[in-house]
């Protein structure tokens, strides 16, 4: 009898941390439908840490976004070479089109929304449907979920529960003394949407009254963030800065721990709440809860601006959270 050929899938999500959050949990499920195959994924190099810790990758490749004409022939090359029997587009986009058109003439069965793949997602209301939703039905249309949960808030949220093991033991430096329970903060976001920022001074109001109900404040962002975890520190000092120390995997790990995360709708807001922690998060009329907010124990928040949510208001939401003393 021939030895049966092991199936070689491609996933594809390049962007952006909270849409790759979000995805994880079709990529667990792709994994549970596949369980024997080598699966690799083709992502971006910011997401390259977090897809290595997760076990649903066999190789993550990180050159998804190839720029100019030998880059581009290049990843054409490899991905023919790479014979894959199956691809799941969980980027779906023009520019995940794009790499469907170069495997051109003889592409893989192709699970997205590419012109011309054999496994379409031909739902019109795709584009209605919360992110999870719309790719457990993504993968209903592919044949591998076949009661795929697709009414709004039935599917699963991401399940990170495999960073607990690096989270045993882990949480922010301490001082010496005993370590109280922490709150996560997230006040940063994409520098070019500051409309979905709530105002840094909010931050550090709320980080004062939480810092008085015996919580330390631990600040999450980017290098470029610092200056808003300095605006924090001046209401409440002893707030520890962690921007430009974390990277994906370890802001989960922190999340694991955290006795609440608190931010806007940024991509390490989703990897706490995803992580377990419970979440508020703050949504301004610059995008739609119902399509993209994170899933678990979470409270959103939204107001048209977001200079207009007042403290009392988010705190109110951060103690209903809260585990009792």
């Amino acid at each position: 009898m021939a030895k049966r050929e092991v199936q070689r899938i491609l996933v594809i999500k390049l962007s952006a941390l909270g849409d790759f959050v979000l995805a994880l949990a079709a990529m667990k499920k792709i994994r549970q439908a596949h369980p024997k195959a080598q699966i690799s994924l083709l992502t971006t190099p910011p997401f390259e840490g977090l897809a290595k810790a997760s076990p649903y990758f066999n190789a993550v490749f990180t050159d998804g976004r190839p720029e100019g004409f030998a880059q581009w022939i290049a990843l054409r090359t490899r991905l023919r070479a790479a014979g894959y029997t199956r691809v799941y587009d969980l980027q779906t986009s023009s520019h995940s089109n794009r790499i469907f058109q170069v495997m051109r003439p003889n592409p893989p069965p192709w699970s997205g929304i590419a012109f011309g793949c054999s496994l379409a997602h031909a739902n019109p209301l795709r584009n209605q449907m919360h992110t999870l939703e719309r790719q457990a039905d993504q993968l209903m249309y592919a044949g591998i979920w076949p009661d795929a949960p697709t009414r709004q808030g039935a599917a699963p949220a991401p399940d990170l529960s495999w960073v607990l093991g690096r989270a045993e033991g882990s949480r922010p430096p301490a001082s010496g003394v005993k370590a109280k329970p922490y709150v996560m903060f997230v006040p940063g976001g994409s520098a070019h949407r500051p409309e979905k920022r709530w105002p840094v001074d909010r931050y550090g109001e709320l980080a004062r009254i939480l810092y008085s109900r015996g919580l330390d404040i631990v600040i999450i962002g980017g290098p470029q963030e610092a200056a808003l975890a300095q605006s924090i520190q001046r209401q409440v000092p002893r707030a520890r800065d962690l921007t430009g120390r974390t990277d994906f995997a370890s802001i989960a790990v922190l999340g694991a721990k955290a006795a609440l995360a608190i931010g806007n709708d940024t991509g390490p807001l989703h990897l706490a709440a995803a992580a377990g922690a419970p979440t508020v998060v703050l949504f301004s009329s610059a995008s739609d809860p119902q399509l993209s907010a994170p899933r678990g124990n979470v409270a959103v928040l939204r107001a048209a601006k977001l200079s207009e949510l007042p403290v009392a208001k988010v705190a109110q939401a951060a103690a209903a959270l809260l585990p009792t003393p």
